[in-house]
C-alpha cells in the first residue's frame, strides 16, 4: 500500500479518503473487489480505482462523495488508538522546530499508538531512521499495525524496553520524549543525542514542566523554550466570516532544548547561565 505517492489517479493499494455530506469522511485502503458500506449507501472499490483524485463519486443510493488523497493530519486523526492523541497542530510545530527532515536519525520514547512515529517516519524519508522505545507490548503492537497501514514501518526500529535502562543509540539528531515523567530520563536522553541535538517533550501541566526545566538545566541543555500552540478556525462564509463555535485550545506544553557542551572554565559557566536565563521567546 502507499500513502500520498505522486499519482493523478487512485490505484489499488492507495490510501483514499471519501468525503461526503457535512464532511463525513472515511479513509480506506483501495482493494480490488472490496466495498465500503456507509449509512448513505455502498461504494465499490473497483468503481474508485483508476479515477482521478478529486472526482465526485456516488454511492448506490446516490449520495455524493469526493475521492481524495488524505493528508498526513487526516490520517493521524483517523488512527485506531488507546492513548491520548497528539494533535497535528502540535506535531507540525515539533517537526519544524526540531528540524526533522530527510536522512535524520530520530529517537522517540513512548510510542503510544504511533501517531508521532508516523509523522517522524514520513518526514525523515527513505534514508532516515526512527528508533521508537515503548514498554507496553500491546501499545507497540498497535503502533506497528498503524505504521504498516500507511506503508512506513520499514523506516522504524521498534524496541520494547524501559529507557531507564539506557538506550542503544548515540549521536541522534533529535529526541522526542513522550512520557508522563520525562524529568527522570534526561541523562539517558543526553547520552543518546549528538552535541547540539534537539530535544522535545509534551506535557499537560505546569507542575510537570517545572520539574523538566530543572532536569534539563542540571543535565546541561540550553536554548530551552516552553510554548503552546493554539489554532482557531473560522467559518469560510464570505458574507458572515467569523470564528467557529469550538476551538482546540490547550492540548499540552511543548518544551524544547538542545544538548550543549559548555566550556568548563568560568567564561563557559557564565555563558551557560546567561543562555538558560535569557528571556528570548522564539530564539
Amino acid at each position: 500500500m502507499s500513502f500520498n505517492t505522486p499519482s493523478s489517479n487512485a490505484r489499488a493499494g492507495d490510501l483514499a479518503q471519501l468525503v461526503g455530506l457535512r464532511h463525513k469522511n472515511f479513509i480506506i485502503t483501495l482493494q480490488a473487489g472490496a466495498r465500503l458500506e456507509t449509512h448513505r449507501g455502498i461504494l465499490q472499490h473497483d468503481d474508485l480505482i483508476g479515477k482521478p483524485w478529486g472526482t465526485q463519486v456516488f454511492s448506490h443510493m446516490g449520495s455524493p462523495y469526493f475521492l481524495l488523497q488524505p493528508s498526513l493530519g487526516e490520517i493521524l486523526n483517523d488512527l485506531p488508538r488507546s492513548t491520548q492523541i497528539l494533535y497535528p497542530k502540535d506535531i507540525g510545530f515539533i517537526l519544524v522546530t526540531m528540524g526533522i527532515g530527510p536522512g535524520k536519525k530520530v529517537i522517540e520514547a513512548g510510542t503510544g499508538s504511533g501517531s508521532m512515529t508516523i509523522a517522524l517516519a514520513y518526514n525523515i524519508g527513505a534514508e532516515g531512521r526512527v528508533i521508537s522505545y515503548e514498554i507496553r507490548p500491546d501499545m507497540q503492537n498497535l503502533a506497528k499495525k498503524n505504521l504498516e497501514r500507511v506503508g512506513l514501518a520499514e523506516r522504524v526500529d521498534f524496541k520494547l524496553r524501559d529507557i531507564a535502562e539506557g538506550l542503544d543509540e548515540t549521536d541522534a539528531d533529535a529526541f522526542f520524549l513522550d512520557v508522563p515523567n520525562p524529568y527522570d530520563y534526561i541523562p539517558q536522553v543526553r547520552a543518546a543525542l549528538k552535541p547540539g541535538g534537539f530535544f522535545c517533550s509534551l506535557l499537560p501541566t505546569v507542575n510537570q514542566v517545572e520539574q523538566l526545566l530543572i532536569a534539563l538545566r542540571r543535565e546541561r541543555f540550553a536554548f530551552i523554550e516552553v510554548c503552546e500552540v493554539l489554532v482557531r478556525y473560522y467559518k469560510p462564509e464570505p458574507a458572515r466570516l467569523r470564528p467557529t463555535d469550538r476551538m482546540i485550545a490547550h492540548t499540552g506544553f511543548l518544551i524544547f532544548g538542545r544538548r550543549i557542551e559548555p566550556s568548563m572554565d568560568e567564561r563557559g559557566k557564565e555563558l551557560e547561565s546567561e543562555i538558560n536565563s535569557a528571556d528570548t521567546p522564539g530564539h
